[in-house]
C-alpha cells in the first residue's frame, strides 16, 4: 500500500510495509479520514529527520510549540530487525522509555529519516551500542518476569540475594543476545553509502519507506527553523492513499 504526502515543495510517495500491519492500517485509516490534511512538518532537524502528524499544528500560530498532539490512543510497537532507519525510512514518533517502556508509538505522529553517511569505525561503535541495548532489553524482560521475587527481596533488604539474581539475569541476557551482532551486513552497507540514523534502530517502529520524492525530503530537512525546530515558513501537507 502506498500513500502520497503533498507539500508546497513537491510530493513524497511512501510505501507502507506489510510487516507492520498495525501501523500500516492506522496510517491508511487516518489518511482516508483526512486527519493529516492541513497539518505541518512541525519539527525539522537538518541531517537527521523531518517530523509531522501533530493535529495541533493545523492553523498553528507562529511560535506555538508543537509535538504533543495526537489521537486518544497509542500503537503497539512493531520493531523488527530487518526494518531500519535508512535514508527515506518512515517511522513512528513516540514518548521516551522513561514513561513508555513498551515503546508504544504515537497514534499519528511520524518522521521521515534523512540522517548521515557513516564510516566503518562509526558503524562498529553503533553495532556495539545496539548489542548492549539488546542485552539490556532482554535483562529488563527477565527482571519483569521476576518482579514479585525482586520486590520481596527488597522488602527483606536482602542485598546478597538481589545481587545474585542480578548476576544470574545478566548472564542469561548475555547468553540470549550472543547471536546478535548489532548492525547487519545490509545495514552497514546502506549506512555507509546511502545514509540514515542507525542509533534509532531497535528503538522506534519503522513502517515504510519513501519510493519517490526523496529530493523533497532533502529540501524540507534543509529548511530554516526557529524555536522547537519548527520551520520558519510553514510546510503544510495533505496525505492520500494512492494504491
Amino acid at each position: 500500500m502506498k500513500v502520497k504526502i503533498q507539500t508546497m515543495l513537491g510530493d513524497i510517495v511512501v510505501r507502507l510495509y506489510d510487516e507492520t500491519p498495525i501501523h500500516r492500517d492506522n496510517f491508511i485509516k487516518l489518511a482516508k479520514e483526512g486527519y493529516y490534511d492541513g497539518t505541518l512538518f512541525h519539527r525539522v532537524i537538518k541531517d537527521f529527520m523531518i517530523q509531522g502528524g501533530d493535529p495541533d499544528s493545523k492553523g498553528a500560530p507562529t511560535g506555538k510549540m508543537l509535538g504533543v498532539g495526537g489521537p486518544d490512543y497509542t500503537l503497539e510497537a512493531e520493531i523488527k530487525d530487518g526494518l531500519f532507519h535508512k535514508r527515506g525510512a518512515l517511522a513512528a514518533a513516540r514518548q521516551g522509555d522513561q514513561v513508555n517502556p513498551e515503546r508504544r508509538s504515537s497514534g499519528s505522529q511520524f518522521y521521515i529519516v534523512w540522517g548521515q553517511v557513516y564510516n566503518e569505525g562509526q558503524l562498529r561503535q553503533f553495532s556495539k551500542q545496539l548489542k548492549m541495548q539488546r542485552m539490556q532489553d532482554i535483562f529488563n524482560q527477565l527482571a519483569a518476569a521476576r518482579k514479585a521475587e525482586i520486590m520481596q527481596m527488597r522488602r527483606e533488604r536482602n542485598r546478597a540475594g538481589l545481587q545474585e539474581l542480578q548476576d544470574q539475569l545478566a548472564a542469561e541476557a548475555e547468553k540470549q543476545a550472543a547471536g546478535y551482532t548489532g548492525l547487519s551486513e545490509e545495514q552497514q552497507r546502506i549506512y555507509s553509502t546511502v545514509g540514515g540514523t542507525p542509533h534509532l534502530d531497535g528503538q522506534y517502529t519503522v513502517f515504510g519507506e519513501v519510493e519517490q520524492g526523496l529530493d523533497v525530503v532533502e529540501m524540507i530537512q534543509s529548511s530554516a527553523t526557529g524555536r522547537g525546530d519548527r520551520p520558519i515558513d510553514d510546510i503544510e501537507m495533505r496525505v492520500s492513499v494512492i494504491d
